[in-house]
């Protein structure tokens, strides 16, 4: 694209494709579904893979599908590189490895994060000797009180986290990781470049899970790893070493739906907004979780980092009833689906207790806040209307459930 702009709508087209094979040049990048590279002699071979020619030479290495995903995610992120994976736990795995390869062996990371995450921590790096301390982002003087007892190589948070939807200051928590030496990774899927451009706040990565918003139709599964180059050699060589690769296939699929990131995302940030105001109104939700309401937490966060209006596509709440009632609610939904995951064109509900935070011990779920009756929606692009109805309705129908489950009991009895 020869035409300079900064608008993230544009950039989401357009990057990242248009690269001229021979006599032309095709309009969509197409995928080169081989796992090797040959040229005319020996000698350019060598000059690729001592990189002082630009070239592939195996999709271990590197892939032009896969590279122009890359470069697509890059130029919206305002990155130096990015490295696609074959899912979102393989970006956070090699991007921890990479915080750590060089440094203490050590992890600071927020006390509320995608369950898989802390089971990657608690269960893969800890037997390695790998000590994680958590501690509240939003707090930061008790996290900067914990890096410091810690002094970690590296530091994990998440920009709107799972499934409270909490939000650190960024900016502020980079200040603290360049204090004390840690290199300091984000999780940015639920923001994605669209609310959130961390490394501008001095991050040094960012991860997403490319299944999530970015590919956005639910139709294949990536990560990606982006970052400034002075971290790249280390995430390239582990990239090599570990091939943790995205396919040529997935990486069609994802760069396919970057190009709608910036409608869809828009679209799903005001519905989320419209319907967390509505389950606000229902007597059955004991508390709604949603950035955007003025009485969360980090509400003057979100307004200072996010552009305006948008607070992320998620909204989680608390049903009372607790875990049959929210089973029932589950079961009665008509139109949203009941999935685990996120961030795709319809509306998903996910129950994290039974789902995204299974791997948690009851009394770790309880004491982070994430409580039995704990539903966590993922907005999509319909009718707002539709969404909200959907929602209502299968409140409403939960509750007749779990009464009339109540009375067969007592009759049974």
């Amino acid at each position: 694209m020869k035409r300079k702009t900064d608008k993230q709508a544009t950039l989401a087209v357009h990057a990242g494709d248009r690269k001229k094979l021979g006599e032309f040049t095709p309009t969509t990048t197409p995928i080169y579904a081989t796992s090797s590279f040959f040229y005319e002699s020996s000698e350019d071979l060598e000059k690729v893979f001592n990189d002082e020619k630009e070239g592939n030479v195996y999709s271990r290495y590197g892939n032009p599908t896969v590279s122009a995903f890359e470069d697509q995610v890059a130029v919206l992120e305002g990155a130096d590189y990015a490295v696609a994976t074959a899912s979102g736990m393989a970006a956070i795995h090699m991007a921890v490895l990479g915080g750590l390869l060089d440094r203490r062996k050590s992890i600071v990371a927020a006390d509320v994060l995608y369950g898989q995450t802390t089971a990657l921590l608690q269960k893969v790096f800890e037997p390695f000797g790998v000590e994680t301390r958590y501690a509240d982002p939003c707090d930061l003087a008790a996290f900067e009180a914990t890096v410091v007892k810690a002094q970690p190589g590296c530091i994990i948070v998440e920009s709107i986290s799972n499934p409270l939807l909490r939000v650190p200051a960024l900016d502020k928590i980079a200040d603290i990781a360049q204090r004390h030496g840690a290199q300091l990774i984000v999780d940015a899927t639920f923001t994605t470049p669209v609310l959130s451009r961390p490394l501008e706040l001095g991050v040094d990565i960012v991860v997403h899970s490319a299944t999530k918003y970015l590919s956005g139709h639910g139709d294949t599964m990536g990560g990606i790893i982006l970052g400034r180059q002075d971290t790249y050699p280390t995430i390239n060589y582990l990239r090599k070493t570990i091939g943790p690769n995205a396919s040529p296939f997935d990486s069609y699929l994802a760069m396919r739906g970057v190009k709608t990131l910036s409608l869809r995302m828009e679209k799903q940030c005001r519905n989320a907004a419209l319907v967390a105001r509505q389950l606000a109104e229902c007597s059955a939700i004991e508390r709604v979780y949603f950035p955007g309401n003025p009485d969360h937490p980090d509400y003057e966060t979100c307004v200072r980092l996010f552009p305006e209006g948008l607070f992320g596509a998620m909204v989680s709440f608390d049903l009372a009833g607790g875990r049959e009632r929210v089973l029932a609610f589950l079961d009665a939904l008509e139109m949203t689906v009941p999935a685990t995951s996120l961030g795709d064109v319809q509306s998903m509900a996910l129950y994290p207790a039974m789902s995204s935070h299974r791997d948690l011990a009851p009394k770790h779920r309880q004491r982070l806040g994430i409580g039995d009756g704990l539903v966590r929606l993922s907005v999509g692009i319909e009718d707002a209307s539709d969404i909200i109805g959907d929602i209502v309705q299968a409140v409403e129908r939960s509750e007749t459930v779990v009464a009339q489950s109540a009375t067969d009991q007592r009759s049974g009895s």
